[in-house]
């Protein structure tokens, strides 16, 4: 009875984490579902909005159309993702900003442990499952490797966006978050809900709301893939999922220089033009890829290189200790 009265909680804190993850460009929040056993029940209860739903809505069922649709476990888990978001705006982009290194450390090591603990789900690997871990490998990685673009807040741009950036929430490795940053969104979307949540500018929740409604629409279409995918190749589908995140690590390297950098006007840079710029001028560009390196090479700060390798560490353990306390259904069925 006391372990029946923990799963609602249980199950907002691993909607929280999803949430904190999605906001960090690199990290998946279908990498946190995966690791705490919720993933394909979840992709389950977002493919459940179909015809049937529509007909128990207009039909005023509204009893069988909650239990259709898993209504208490999105409901809980939508609640801890709200919470998790709003504490990934501010918490975790002020770690970013402070505390840069340790933070992709943690995530670093806890996608490591990710990739294994998906790869330890395949009950039999064959060339198939290893060709596809390869592919997904070299698809994140080349996913990485793209020059972000400009923003943009045409409607129709936005809701694109919506519907691409939140498939990484059903796709573990792939980061909705560095979605967004490549397709210019992030810079739009993260500070509208700052100023949503922390000024009540309701000014934005026209763009906010396109977005959504994109996000939606993809999560209800791609839903329905993913969940084709683990039922007729399940072994398959993992060895793609441990290949996205073993791609997605070069991109949260603990220690990355600058590399090349955009102005307003969108031109690029590289440092020999930043460091002729006036500092006045510098506030007004941002950098738009990075050089992995080693902590010796690490031209941003102090590399902490202890504190960073306990991070990893610590987010290592973490994945293995999430399975063993707060894990619920089997991840691969």
């Amino acid at each position: 009875m006391e372990i029946e009265k923990r799963k609602p909680f249980m199950l907002a804190l691993k909607g929280m984490a999803m949430g904190m993850a999605e906001v960090v460009p690199g990290v998946s929040g279908g990498t946190i579902a995966f690791i705490t056993g919720i993933y394909e029940k979840l992709i389950d209860s977002i493919k459940s909005f179909d015809g049937k739903a529509i007909q128990l809505l207009f039909s005023g069922r509204w009893k069988a159309l909650w239990d259709h649709v898993n209504g208490s476990f999105l409901l809980t888990l939508m609640i801890g993702m709200l919470g998790g978001v709003v504490i990934g705006v501010f918490g975790i982009s002020h770690l970013m900003e402070t505390r840069p290194e340790m933070l992709w450390a943690f995530f670093f090591g806890l996608i490591i442990a990710s990739a294994i603990y998906v790869g330890k789900q395949v009950k039999k690997w064959n060339v198939s499952v290893i060709a596809l871990l390869v592919i997904g490998a070299l698809l994140a990685f080349w996913i990485t490797q793209v020059t972000p673009t400009e923003a943009s807040t045409n409607p129709l741009y936005v809701f694109l966006c919506g519907m691409i950036a939140i498939s990484a929430l059903i796709l573990p490795g792939i980061s909705g978050s560095f979605i967004m940053l490549l397709m210019g969104m992030y810079t739009v979307i993260i500070p509208m809900l700052k100023s949503l949540i922390k000024d009540l500018d309701f000014s934005v929740l026209g763009t906010l709301s396109i977005f959504g409604i994109g996000c939606i629409v993809g999560l209800l279409t791609f839903s329905r893939v993913m969940s084709w995918m683990f039922k007729n190749y399940s072994d398959q589908t993992l060895g793609l999922l441990s290949g996205f995140m073993i791609g997605s690590l070069f991109k949260i390297w603990p220690w990355r220089n600058p590399d090349s950098w955009m102005d307003n006007s969108g031109k690029l840079m590289n440092a020999d033009q930043v460091a002729q710029l006036p500092e006045s001028m510098t506030e007004h560009i941002r950098i738009i890829s990075e050089l992995n390196v080693m902590p010796s090479q690490y031209s941003a700060g102090n590399p902490q290189t202890i504190l960073v390798i306990v991070s990893a560490v610590v987010g290592f353990a973490i994945v293995f200790l999430l399975d063993r306390y707060v894990g619920g259904d089997t991840p691969a069925g």
